[in-house]
């Protein structure tokens, strides 16, 4: 995959609905979304691949095959990337090894309990992460945890339902808040990719 001038390898896997746990649908209706590069992760990496990150610490929320991750790295970042399930950081890990990019540090992180999440970073990354209204919710209050001083978050979302209530929510913790449109093609249709930038002030 071509992001800016560089070509980009992306492994994952074949089938995503070959991956569904049964037992951990019953639970909470938790499907593999992991196991997708979806559109929202392409245009947040080519946007990132213009920036110069080195010796930013970034974070990834819900990083699946880990494209924006392993792109903030080749830019310098300090990355670490974040996932509900193991087996998609195993895919960040390997991706980024097969792109010549330093390891990651890698995480487990659910968006519902994150108390052991303690640290700060300079920029947050997140895609298409809205498709639930308790994730909405749930992100717009973590967002602004994870968000040092003079820091920022970037949430690439293609229109989900709850992106409006992510928005409402993210309103309250007084950030600054701005948006940019982008596309990208895919199975040859263009898809919209709004670019959410959330920003603290410096102190």
């Amino acid at each position: 995959m071509r992001i800016g001038d560089e070509i980009y390898r992306v492994v994952y896997p074949a089938a995503a609905d070959a991956l569904i746990d049964e037992e951990d649908f019953d639970n909470d209706e938790s499907l593999p979304y992991w196991a997708e590069l979806w559109p929202s992760a392409v245009a947040l990496a080519r946007h990132i691949h213009e920036e110069d990150l080195t010796g930013k610490r970034t974070i990834e929320l819900g990083c699946g095959v880990g494209l924006p991750t392993i792109v903030a790295l080749r830019r310098g970042a300090r990355a670490l990337a974040t996932d509900h399930y193991e087996a998609a950081l195993d895919f960040v890990r390997h991706n980024a090894g097969i792109n010549g990019s330093p390891e990651p540090r890698t995480a487990l992180l659910d968006w519902h309990a994150p108390e052991d999440m303690t640290e700060t970073f300079d920029l947050v990354l997140a895609t298409d992460v809205l498709y639930e209204q308790r994730n909405a919710e749930a992100l717009a209050k973590l967002i602004p945890r994870l968000l040092a001083s003079g820091g920022e978050a970037l949430v690439a979302d293609p229109g989900r339902r709850w992106e409006p209530l992510f928005r409402e929510v993210i309103h309250e913790a007084g950030l600054a808040f701005s948006t940019e449109s982008v596309f990208v093609e895919q199975e040859s249709r263009d898809v919209k990719v709004v670019l959410h930038r959330l920003s603290r002030p410096g102190s």
